[in-house]
């Protein structure tokens, strides 16, 4: 190889690297946020398509060296991601929603364009697809599905809690945190995850690590990362023969679900104070129990925005949305595999 050629395969590795760490970083705190696909957000970065080969070239036994750098890259930033900012993602949706979810609108929404330069031009097996999932996602968000309460530790439902989310992890537009809320293993799994932090950093108050913290998290850890590879190796690989034998629809059904993952992220709606006759986990809220509800635990309703907080929105949805074509635009695409 020539000096020349080197420096570009060197550059080309370091550019994979940066995208595929924003991508797995986005990816993790997307995971962490009902609503918001960790897909959607690799497609922002424009790794997408690359981290789908990458597994399954990997679960193959095919290995290759920019799958595997892409891929470790991604998995490393992802999980460092959820294991240091669960907890602050959660109380910043808690408390914030309507600012972070104009966000995650542009931070979706900047994902479409790179799906439509893979999928134009347009025919009838894409469009007839797309409109399909977008259908589906529609009637999801607002059905409003029950959500019901934590469950406690059943490890089969753990386990299928992790094949879910995970799934919904590869799948654009499907948001992994919204299948754990309806599965009743968010606030669960979240505080877990925040556990493990503690456990394995001290609480930050400069107390020595935990293993008793650590090892009681194993509990969930352990089901819900059985169910995370499986559904990441079986839905990667469906996915990639989906894309090698009905490209058009297949793409088509992506676009749909980014489109239609804009609905239930509308961003106009916030927690209220649990009123008398609520029910919450399965518990009627009455004047006596009703300040012993956590905030996390709270009704969401929406409401009508001022005028300031419409534009705020918008500006923000805007940010997000210039922020992923940004990261879209470094390389236009990744290369060759090597």
């Amino acid at each position: 190889m020539t000096d020349s050629a080197s420096a570009t395969s060197e550059g080309s590795n370091a550019l994979l690297l940066i995208r595929g760490a924003i991508g797995g970083t986005l990816m993790g705190l997307a995971n962490l946020v009902p609503g918001i696909s960790g897909g959607t957000m690799l497609l922002a970065a424009g790794v997408y398509p690359g981290f789908i080969a990458a597994i399954a070239e990997v679960t193959t036994l095919r290995f290759k060296f920019r799958s595997l750098l892409l891929l470790g890259t991604i998995v490393v930033t992802a999980a460092l991601a959820i294991l240091l900012l669960a907890g602050t993602v959660k109380e910043l949706v808690v408390d914030h929603r309507w600012i972070m979810y104009s966000l995650f609108i542009g931070l979706t929404l900047g994902g479409i364009p790179l799906v439509w330069r893979m999928a134009r031009p347009l025919n009838r097996s894409l469009l007839v697809s797309a409109l399909i999932c977008f259908g589906l996602m529609v009637v999801m968000a607002l059905s409003g599905a029950g959500v019901s309460g934590d469950t406690g530790r059943n490890y089969l439902l753990i386990f299928l809690a992790g094949l879910a989310a995970s799934s919904a992890m590869i799948l654009p537009g499907v948001s992994g945190g919204y299948l754990l809320l309806l599965l009743g293993q968010y606030e669960s799994i979240l505080g877990t995850v925040d556990q493990l932090k503690t456990g394995l950093l001290g609480d930050g108050s400069g107390a020595a690590p935990n293993l008793a913290l650590v090892l009681d998290a194993m509990h969930v850890v352990i089901p819900l990362g059985l169910g995370i590879v499986a559904g990441v190796v079986g839905v990667s690989n469906l996915l990639q023969w989906l894309l090698q034998h009905y490209e058009k629809a297949t793409l088509g059904a992506l676009l749909g679900l980014l489109f239609g993952a804009v609905v239930g992220l509308w961003p106009y709606q916030q927690a209220h104070p649990p009123q008398p006759g609520d029910v919450i986990k399965g518990q009627v809220v009455t004047l006596e129990n009703a300040e012993t509800f956590d905030a996390d635990d709270w009704p969401v309703r929406f409401f009508e925005p001022s005028a300031a907080e419409a534009a705020s929105s918008l500006a923000l949805a805007g940010l997000g949305l210039g922020g992923t074509l940004l990261i879209g635009r470094l390389g236009n695409t990744e290369g060759s595999d090597d």
